[in-house]
């Protein structure tokens, strides 16, 4: 395909030669494909700062040599000032296209992965919603997307519905009294863990540091870092500094 316009997120960006730039950008129609902006690092660029990474944005490209693009026009779809004026947002925001900049799928389209994408900018950008878990729990529909959805209403091992008492995301999820293996697991976290998996995300990004919290961030974090087989950066810098003490 010699040209293309797609909507976009921008998951990172690095220089090129002096004044240009390239973009690695998760499209709609697309997937993940690389673009080159000519002289966006000038003061007189017309590209300005819409090829910065979390931006959501409409692209008109053309194709050069080997994977490469080459900008042509690119618009916001949205500000997402909101985001961009909180630390903890943009960090939080990091984290999950560091996630998606992994998935090894170049020029190969997946709108569901770009839906969920768009919605964890929107929700960022939305002063009602709380950033913290914003990543864990985008960890955890990501691995549903893939088919790698942690179990949590039964022992991943035998079956038992109760008590469940650990989580080890190596076995995919959690483990009663007998089975017990991974991350103890308290009360609190598992109920938290059921509430994103189970419809009422949205309920729980309104609450401030819901109970059990760290504990599910935590999880998350290690499940899609074994997921992708690599240590994620941002991913490790959104966790917990100190852990939760489960309670049971």
């Amino acid at each position: 395909m010699k040209e293309f316009r797609d909507d976009a997120v921008v998951l990172r960006t690095y220089k090129a030669g002096e004044s240009d730039r390239i973009a690695v950008l998760w499209t709609r129609e697309h997937g993940k494909v690389r673009v080159l902006a000519k002289g966006i690092r000038k003061a007189t660029s017309k590209l300005g700062g819409n090829l910065e990474p979390l931006a959501y944005v409409h692209i008109d490209v053309v194709k050069s040599r080997g994977d490469l693009y080459i900008a042509r026009n690119v618009q916001h779809r949205e500000r997402l000032e909101v985001l961009r004026s909180s630390y903890a947002r943009i960090n939080a925001g990091y984290a999950v296209v560091e996630v998606v900049d992994a998935i090894p799928s170049d020029d190969v389209a997946d709108e569901g992965i770009f839906d969920l994408l768009v919605r964890v900018l929107v929700t960022l950008d939305k002063e009602s919603f709380d950033p913290t878990l914003v990543p864990a729990s985008f960890y955890l529909r990501l691995l549903a997307h893939d088919g790698s959805e942690p179990v949590v209403d039964s022992c991943v091992n035998c079956g038992r519905e109760g008590p469940l008492v650990a989580f080890d995301a190596a076995v995919g999820g959690t483990l009663c009294t007998q089975c017990r293996s991974g991350t103890t697991l308290s009360n609190d976290a598992l109920s938290l863990l059921r509430r994103i998996l189970g419809g009422e995300l949205a309920a729980v990004l309104r609450e401030t540091a819901p109970r059990g919290g760290g504990e599910v961030a935590t999880l998350a974090h290690e499940a899609v870092e074994l997921h992708f087989g690599r240590r994620l950066r941002a991913v490790r810098s959104t966790a917990p500094l100190v852990p939760e003490t489960p309670s049971r």
